[in-house]
């Protein structure tokens, strides 16, 4: 297997399943619903600002990936759409399911020596080590949503 697809798969992992954590975005949002994911629970960002905020980067990386130009701002990675529905709620999911899976088939048609050249600019390093870093940043947020997660059923239990 070659390296692009060797870091591919472990982009849809972290998403999908299948990593040695045993823990991923999907199963951890599966019962997740658009309630709870804009609860906000003391003084943490809600789990649908978290998504958000997760694929504001993946999209960013994706429009890199397909020539275009590297133009997100931290500043705006939170800036979430209300969600007032279930709808609501699901297209975001949508949207971050099919946005990873663009990036992964990308990074799978990647040549490998890419992967060593500067990402849009050289003050960004290279392609590698982006690719890894919106890894690690999936992984962390994945932490804190699964953390809010289990606060907000806590809180539901406590309640009855």
């Amino acid at each position: 297997m070659k390296l692009t697809e060797q870091i591919a798969t472990h982009f849809r992992v972290v998403h999908f399943g299948g990593n040695w954590t045993s823990s991923n975005l999907k199963d951890n949002l599966a019962d997740v619903t658009w309630q709870q994911a804009t609860t906000q629970v003391q003084p943490f960002h809600t789990i649908a600002t978290l998504v958000y905020h997760m694929n504001y980067f993946v999209g960013a990386i994706l429009k890199v990936l397909k020539g275009g130009p590297l133009d997100a701002k931290d500043k705006y990675s939170f800036d979430l759409p209300p969600i007032l529905s279930q709808e609501d709620w699901e297209k975001l999911l949508e949207k971050t399911w099919a946005d990873v899976q663009n990036v992964a088939c990308l990074i799978e048609q990647l040549p490998e020596c890419e992967l060593w050249e500067n990402m849009a600019d050289e003050k960004y390093g290279n392609y590698y080590r982006n690719i890894h870093g919106i890894i690690e940043h999936c992984h962390y947020h994945l932490g804190q949503i699964v953390l809010i997660k289990k606060m907000l059923l806590q809180a539901d239990k406590n309640a009855c």
